[in-house]
């Protein structure tokens, strides 16, 4: 099945799970390269998450890109490209 095909609910759905797990992630990431809790190598775990916000992200956008959507998919997919690119900045930066 074609990720274009599914309906809006569905890939708005699996972009928040995406982009949540990626954000919890990288939360873990920062806290442990702060806290020092395991030792060991955070690079892994950065990237993942990184990975999991694009791809939340470009499924956000994908949502966008069809046609005939309705406003209220649209405004959640707007919203949805929003904090994850504000989020994805701020692990970006943090790193």
């Amino acid at each position: 099945m074609n990720w274009s095909s599914l309906p809006e609910s569905v890939l708005l759905q699996r972009s928040f799970l995406f982009g949540i797990t990626g954000i919890l992630l990288g939360t873990a990431s920062l806290l442990n390269t702060k806290l020092h809790v395991l030792d060991a190598p955070m690079g892994p775990l950065n990237g993942t998450s990184i990975f999991l916000q694009f791809f939340g992200l470009g499924l956000a956008v994908l949502v966008l890109r069809k046609k005939k959507i309705a406003t209220e998919y649209k405004e959640k997919s707007q919203l949805m490209i929003l904090i994850l690119a504000v989020a994805l900045l701020f692990f970006i930066f943090s790193i």
